[in-house]
């Protein structure tokens, strides 16, 4: 596991390259793409070999992994959009996956709706 993750982590520089040389290359956004979805893929696999192996904090619930679990998923749906808007422009595109990155880097918090009581 850890090696596969390594050689994913290892095709960022290339595949962020790749895109900047060929901003308007629909492949390079692709490339680049696809290199998200399997950090993703990876990342999924690892947190729950984790959970599975009980190599997390002990007061840590299952709601708790289940959320990272339905964090990660809807992260790679989000950027699988983000892809698809290459259909109409590589450029929405690209602005669409950074400000998904910026969203999950600065994690902005939600409102919490109150209950009625």
């Amino acid at each position: 596991m850890h090696v596969g993750f390594l050689c994913v982590v290892c095709l960022v520089p290339f595949s962020t390259a790749l895109l900047a040389e060929f901003l308007t290359f629909r492949v390079a956004l692709i490339v680049y793409w696809a290199n998200i979805l399997l950090l993703g893929i990876v990342l999924l696999l690892t947190w729950r070999h984790a959970a599975r192996a009980r190599l997390i904090r002990d007061d840590t619930g299952p709601e708790i992994v289940a959320a990272i679990c339905r964090r990660i998923t809807i992260a790679q749906t989000l950027y699988a959009v983000g892809a698809a808007l290459c259909v109409i422009s590589t450029y929405w595109s690209i602005a669409s996956i950074v400000l998904i990155q910026l969203n999950y880097a600065f994690a902005p918090p939600w409102p919490v709706p109150r209950r009625r009581e």
